[in-house]
């Protein structure tokens, strides 16, 4: 059996869990965000666990701000990702994750580069600069960690590189304003998996 991979994109496109509505700010998003987008940067997978998370994760609009005005707050249009990630993109547009699997656009190879697949997947390296020689040794680096970690049979040590935060949200405590319209995604959040138990062996 091989070591995971830490950069594994998902193999369908992404279809909303969570459907809650009418917070005034989008930052009263976050938690439902995380939630929903695994505690990782949709982009570059880039995980909660692999640093202080304060200051490194931003809510990324897919249709910017100063283009879709009305859908500042709109939880749909309302992405989790690194704060690079953030910023590479700003305004531009990428290949939308509810409509593309990016798993059939980008291949993270095992020396940390990474390939296109489709056209959609140059567009997504292009625009956010996912080839960049940092982005590449930053990845090697997780490649190498997680192998090392899986090798020495520490599950320890696995969990804290793979695992999910320890803060896990409980999405049933909160009261969006304007309800939730998809309130049985909140069966599957994170935190009512780990109250049923199963997340004992679960690594993602």
């Amino acid at each position: 059996m091989s070591a995971p991979d830490p950069f594994s994109y998902p193999a369908k496109p992404h279809g909303r869990r969570h459907g809650p509505r009418g917070y005034r700010s989008y930052e009263s998003y976050r938690d439902w965000l995380r939630d929903e987008f695994a505690f990782r940067c949709i982009y570059c997978l880039r995980r909660e666990r692999w640093g202080q998370v304060k200051g490194e994760f931003d809510i990324d609009h897919f249709e910017p701000q100063v283009r879709r005005g009305d859908l500042i707050t709109e939880y749909d249009n309302l992405l989790y990702c690194c704060h690079t990630c953030n910023l590479a993109k700003g305004s531009r547009t990428v290949p939308d994750p509810h409509h593309h699997a990016y798993g059939n656009c980008l291949k993270v190879r095992e020396d940390g580069g990474i390939e296109a697949l489709n056209e959609q997947g140059e567009i997504l390296i292009g625009e956010l600069d996912l080839d960049a020689p940092t982005k590449v040794h930053w990845r090697r680096l997780w490649i190498r960690t997680v192998r090392v970690a899986w090798q020495s049979g520490d599950r320890a040590h696995l969990e804290s590189v793979l695992g999910l935060p320890e803060d896990l949200p409980d999405l049933a405590r909160q009261r969006p304003p304007d309800g939730n319209s998809r309130p049985e995604g909140l069966r599957d959040s994170w935190c009512v998996k780990q109250q049923r138990g199963e997340l004992t062996d679960w690594l993602e």
